[in-house]
């Protein structure tokens, strides 16, 4: 390990480490920066920019897969009136928001944790990073939080494909998006049928040739509007922040309703929802568009303004529902006997869950395992002292609990002060 000087110590010793520069770490920056003006804390970030999720992803289309409303801070208004953003205008939101409350001077970039010790004798945290050229730092804190989010960063999930070696083209995952891959005129096939499947799909077939969307089971989608006609109207007559909290308090009581309904009524939900997309593409195509389970049994994906449905009709798009068999050179080989001739397969197959951005934790040198602990109000980890965790939900959009939980830390870290209180387990 690098020895580090008096000086270097004093200048990375913090009352508060977060770790991540995304939604979760932004937030509870912010919130901190507002509610515990006298806890000295820094956001470190083994990326280069700020966005976390926001600033990795580039592949087309990328957007987020709920309503920038209850995806947006509560004490931060987003603005414009579109219901699903695309990802840079959510990242500049993330840089306006680090800027407006002064937390972007906080964040160290191109740090990667490798691991969090809890030294019990000094009631402090000892943090190791590491940068792009391997050098090593550490850094103290009393309090730590993980702003890492759920998946792993350096790959994304890809179920074996047998034989896929025998394609000749060009195989993706969106996770890896290319920086200047052209699609123009190609033949596309998006494996997957999730949020990422259905983000693509649209935006890729305006250029490319044709694109088909390969899923082994549906999924319920629903189409939501472009823009939030409400706020457009209010904008222009009331005030930026009020216009947000009411379109905020409206998307969350849809929420509520739509998910209680699903539970308490899952077959009319479902009956509504299916009858929607039958009105777009019609009796033929609905088998492509029928799960097998209920509705909220798993995620619904949203579109915006039918955009999917709209690629289909016209042409540029198609759905298949099958299982791969094999490929060969020019594409891939259903169990149905079905051949699709592709040029370039994406594979969004989903993410690598990861815990804690994949940093050891111990206590007094004994290393924790985290799947192993239980969580306190989905924050706190059982026998880790000052450390708390950011969980965003499933159900609703991930911001809404980490700012709940970012306001619990920051009345935690208030409580401890005030009280004389080192340690909070």
């Amino acid at each position: 390990m690098t020895q580090t000087n008096d000086a270097e110590k004093a200048n990375n010793s913090f009352d508060v480490l977060i770790i991540g520069a995304g939604i979760s770490g932004i937030g509870t920056a912010c919130q901190l920066a507002e509610k515990c003006p006298d806890q000295r804390f820094a956001i470190l970030d083994r990326r280069d920019d700020l966005g976390g999720t926001w600033d990795l992803f580039r592949y087309p289309g990328i957007r987020s897969d709920s309503d920038v409303f209850t995806m947006g801070f509560g004490f931060q208004p987003w603005t414009r009136t579109e219901v699903l953003a695309d990802g840079p205008s959510i990242k500049q939101y993330l840089g306006e928001t680090a800027r407006a409350h002064r937390v972007h001077d906080h964040i160290h970039f191109g740090l990667k944790v490798e691991t969090a010790d809890w030294l019990s004798d000094h009631n402090h945290w000892r943090v190791t990073t590491t940068d792009g050229n391997g050098k090593r730092q550490t850094w103290s804190s009393r309090f730590v939080v993980m702003g890492t989010g759920y998946y792993n960063y350096d790959e994304g999930h890809t179920p074996e494909l047998p034989g896929i070696d025998n394609f000749r083209g060009e195989v993706i995952h969106p996770q890896h998006w290319p920086e200047n891959l052209d699609y123009a005129g190609k033949k596309v096939v998006v494996i997957g049928s999730g949020a990422t499947a259905v983000t693509l799909v649209p935006a890729m077939a305006d250029t490319a040739g044709h694109v088909t969307m390969l899923q082994r089971s549906p999924s319920y989608i629903f189409s939501v509007p472009e823009e939030d006609l409400t706020s457009k109207l209010l904008h222009p007559l009331l005030p930026d922040d009020w216009v947000y909290r009411f379109a905020r308090w409206r998307h969350v009581q849809i929420y509520q309703a739509v998910w209680k309904a699903s539970k308490r009524w899952p077959g009319a939900v479902r009956k509504l929802l299916l009858s929607r997309v039958r009105k777009q593409v019609g009796a033929a195509q609905m088998h492509h568009f029928d799960p097998s389970y209920n509705p909220w049994d798993e995620r619904l994906c949203a579109v915006p303004g039918n955009d999917l449905f709209e690629a289909m009709n016209a042409g540029r798009a198609s759905v298949v529902t099958d299982h791969i068999a094999g490929f060969d050179a020019d594409g891939i080989r259903l169990a149905s006997g079905e051949h699709l001739e592709a040029d370039i397969i994406v594979t969004a197959t989903g993410l690598n869950l990861q815990i804690f951005g994949g940093a050891r934790v111990s206590v007094d040198g004994a290393e924790q395992q985290p799947e192993a602990l239980m969580l306190y109000k989905a924050v706190l980890l059982q026998n880790l002292p000052n450390f708390a965790w950011i969980m965003g939900y499933v159900n609703y959009p991930w911001t809404l609990k980490a700012d709940i939980a970012a306001g619990y830390i920051c009345r935690l870290l208030n409580h401890m002060r005030q009280h004389g209180y080192a340690t909070a387990t």
